[in-house]
């Protein structure tokens, strides 16, 4: 009894201080403490969790890096890549409007033959104005030929080879074109030059012109065949002292982006030159 009386005074103490402690605790009397101690082990454990990823950064960044460079090389040689696809699409269905654009003037005039050739060349010299295309003699093209696009008039065919012709353009300095202005029915001469502007010369005084008038081969002169289509008026040059007018012309086509031509192969010039000024009987 001696021995165990001590022992469960001893129990009954632990229980009633346990007891304290709950009921202690359950008032709130320890929220001060447990707030500071859950500070400390927060604060504890975030320190460790920081110095813990700056570790796996400093570990593991170097072959993030190469990763992301390698993904990055891949990423711009798939947009070159597409890129590269776009442009030949583009270029595609540019090509296919063109040749659709010319095959249905081929359809709207329909009096004339045509043989379609590409732009391969263009003569280098800044003061010439020729372009060469990839159908000659084997298709038929013969010096003089004329040569439109679904624009207008690009110019005649100037020399021919088997498989490929030289075209002069009506921008050359050395090409004339007997025209005639629509809406007057004015006749005048197409010239070229040397920086290729286009200016119509020729036009009488008494002709009244204005800008916007569209200009027609005549069919005089026997190079071209008559109406098709050179350009507009842009400017007009008028000077009582002089003989003719002069005006500068805009052209339909766009001679610096040919692509596509159509010869005319049914068109055959006829050189009246010796014809003209020659006395008769």
């Amino acid at each position: 009894m001696k021995s165990s009386f001590p022992r469960s005074l001893q129990t009954i103490v632990i229980i009633l201080v346990v007891v304290g402690l709950v009921t202690l605790a359950l008032g709130g009397y320890f929220s001060p403490v447990t707030n500071w101690f859950s500070r400390i082990t927060v604060d504890a454990q975030t320190w460790v969790s920081d110095r813990y990823m700056a570790v796996v950064d400093f570990l593991t960044v170097p072959r993030n890096v190469a990763s992301l460079q390698q993904s990055n090389t891949e990423l711009q040689a798939e947009v070159a890549r597409l890129q590269t696809q776009v442009i030949d699409l583009q270029q595609q269905v540019t090509e296919t409007n063109v040749l659709s654009a010319l095959v249905d003037f081929a359809r709207a005039n329909p009096e004339y033959t045509y043989k379609a050739g590409s732009v391969i060349g263009r003569d280098p010299s800044p003061f010439l104005r020729y372009v060469i295309i990839n159908v000659g003699s084997n298709e038929g093209v013969l010096p003089g030929m004329p040569v439109v696009t679904e624009k207008g008039l690009v110019g005649r065919v100037d020399a021919v080879i088997a498989e490929a012709a030289r075209v002069q353009l009506v921008t050359d300095a050395a090409s004339a074109v007997d025209v005639r202005l629509q809406a007057s029915n004015t006749e005048a001469m197409l010239q070229g030059s040397i920086t290729g502007e286009l200016s119509l010369n020729m036009i009488s005084q008494d002709a009244v012109i204005q800008t916007g008038d569209v200009v027609l081969t005549s069919g005089l002169g026997g190079t071209y065949p008559p109406n098709l289509l050179v350009g507009q008026v842009v400017s007009i040059r008028k000077l009582q002292s002089e003989l003719f007018q002069q005006a500068a012309i805009q052209p339909n086509v766009d001679f610096t982006r040919l692509q596509f031509v159509l010869v005319i192969t049914n068109f055959s010039p006829v050189n009246i030159s010796p014809l003209i000024g020659t006395p008769g009987p």
